[in-house]
């Protein structure tokens, strides 16, 4: 088993692309013709958004819709940088909102927390060296 990709259930597909393209300089992978299911391209792995109405019709019960959840959900996406000072004020002006201002961690990180406008939780962080 290998780790394939994330999909964020949003409000907006393609508003949730454009905004981590401009936020975090994400390229898009693509966008479905439906505007219902989009990915960017991150690496070896996918970082997808899809439409709430895409859980709704892929499993019954419903979810915990993140933008409108008064507080970040109980996970986050991590984007590595080697500059997140620059990473995190680039995000908060382009409409992030701050959690936690980039901080050095006892481990040798640098990391910090930004909210996008469809309720994800990022980590803005610097490589883990060994």
């Amino acid at each position: 088993m290998k780790f394939g990709y994330t999909i964020v259930y949003v409000p907006d597909v393609a508003a949730s692309l454009t905004f981590f393209e401009t936020a975090f300089g994400l390229q898009r992978r693509f966008l479905h013709e439906s505007g219902m299911y989009g990915e960017l391209e991150t690496g070896a792995t996918a970082l997808a958004f899809a439409a709430h109405e895409m859980g709704e019709l892929n499993y019954h019960g419903g979810h915990v819709a993140a933008h409108s959840s008064t507080q970040p959900l109980g996970f986050e996406v991590a984007l590595v940088t080697d500059d997140v000072a620059h990473a995190h004020a680039h995000a908060v002006a382009s409409g992030a909102v701050e959690l936690a201002a980039p901080a050095q961690k006892p481990w040798g990180q640098v990391v910090s927390y930004v909210r996008t406008p469809d309720g994800i939780l990022v980590e803005l962080c610097t490589p883990i060296t060994a």
